[in-house]
């Protein structure tokens, strides 16, 4: 096989490819066997004719599609891996030459991963973050614990307090006509929250159960639902229910029910030393996310669209997982936020950018710096991901394809290179 490789224009590559006349054939006796059972010659059973019959019969062009088909993806790849091009797309492909007894010849174009120019990589100048856990954290903490352990209790003898919980049935007009999305039944309300709209949650303060309340607001301009953005609503809400958060009394008593501690201070201190490691470690990731950025800026790199894009693709679907996880879908958010696609998929644009830079940059230093990961490192790394799948490290291992292994490798070779950087920054 023979490729000759041009650069047609900047992060793009065309490759001829000619493949011999016997390779081309071993794709047409290939391409013939596959579709025999669908050949239908006259003085022959359906399926039953030979190939030269056949090719009299339909034509030698009837088998040149699937032949092909058979032999350009292995050429392909041959042709990128013999030449070290890197794509990040689909090839455009494009046959030249194609027949019987005829070295088949075809082009691929096809967008390749940038060059990248590194700047200054080495004694990157950042400030040290400093982690101070103070006494009023370690009672903030323990005061959240409190409240998730707080029992939630029925209140009949007064009305609606702030910091409440309200249970309403409400349902929402605009011009007199109900709008979608503004009715529901036995909603526990926390007032004070914030949750709905500036000025709804006032005006249940006050109120007892069992009253029926007219609640008058104006939707924000900048409002998700375009159909009612900054227009005037009245909700007519009908108070179920009021509940208070009691909270238990932070104690020896407290340690012992939410903790491994018998006193109030062991439980304090375990605290602190649980927030500290907490701050360490943000502290540790923001460290790095600092050289990183400063490293990422200096360098220079033209990316093609196509990866911009095709991260895009990738960040959509992985917040799409999270929706379905809370029973939404895509279109129904884009509905709800007043969103079409593209102003939906420009929301992550330059995060695709970035994300896609940092990794081209990463890639390079670990290249120019021979940082690798060792196979060692790599069996730590399957190992603890067969610990976190709970399975048996063989039998995990009988799962993961070539590109699952390469995968692995790499992010290991991009934390290396993360913490190689750090090293080897000024940190003031």
């Amino acid at each position: 096989m023979n490729v000759k490789v041009e650069n047609i224009e900047k992060n793009v590559v065309q490759l001829e490819i000619e493949v011999d006349a016997a390779k081309f054939e071993e794709g047409l006796q290939k391409a013939f066997s596959k579709n025999a059972g669908r050949f239908n010659v006259p003085g022959f059973r359906k399926g039953k004719a030979p190939r030269k019959i056949v090719e009299r019969y339909y034509g030698p062009e009837v088998l040149y599609e699937d032949a092909f088909n058979i032999v350009c993806p292995e050429a392909y790849e041959e042709a990128i891996k013999s030449n070290d091009i890197h794509p990040v797309d689909r090839p455009e492909i494009d046959i030249k030459q194609i027949g019987q007894g005829q070295n088949l010849v075809f082009t691929a174009k096809v967008t390749v991963k940038p060059e990248v120019e590194l700047g200054q990589y080495k004694d990157i100048e950042v400030s040290k973050i400093e982690v101070n856990v103070t006494d009023e954290d370690v009672d903030n903490e323990i005061k959240r614990t409190a409240e998730r352990n707080a029992r939630i209790v029925d209140v009949d003898d007064r009305p609606v307090q702030e910091k409440d919980i309200a249970v309403i049935d409400f349902e929402g007009f605009i011009d007199g006509v109900p709008f979608e999305g503004g009715k529901a039944q036995n909603y526990e309300l926390t007032i004070g929250s914030g949750t709905f709209i500036q000025g709804f949650e006032d005006q249940l303060i006050g109120k007892n159960k069992g009253e029926e309340v007219d609640v008058n607001v104006t939707f924000p301009e900048d409002y998700g639902n375009k159909d009612v953005a900054g227009k005037p609503a009245l909700f007519k809400v009908k108070i179920n229910g009021i509940k208070v958060k009691e909270l238990p009394a932070i104690d020896d008593e407290f340690a012992k029910d939410v903790s491994e501690f018998d006193t109030l201070e062991a439980y304090k201190e375990d605290v602190r030393k649980k927030l500290v490691e907490n701050a360490e470690h943000r502290a540790k990731h923001e460290m790095e996310d600092n050289v990183v950025a400063k490293v990422v800026e200096n360098a220079v790199v033209d990316i093609p669209q196509v990866m911009i894009e095709k991260h895009i693709d990738d960040l959509i679907y992985d917040f799409d997982m999270r929706l379905r996880y809370q029973g939404l879908d895509l279109n129904r958010y884009m509905e709800i936020m007043g969103m079409d696609t593209e102003t939906f998929r420009g929301q992550f644009a330059q995060r695709a950018e970035n994300e896609v830079k940092t990794r081209l940059v990463l890639e390079k230093i670990s290249k120019v710096e021979n940082i690798e990961a060792s196979e060692d490192e790599v069996n730590d790394e399957i190992k603890k991901m067969a610990e976190n799948y709970r399975q048996d490290v063989e039998e995990f291992k009988k799962h993961l394809r070539e590109d699952d292994i390469e995968y692995i490798k790499d992010n290991l070779a991009f934390r290396k290179t993360v913490d190689f950087l750090v090293q080897n920054a000024k940190i003031a």
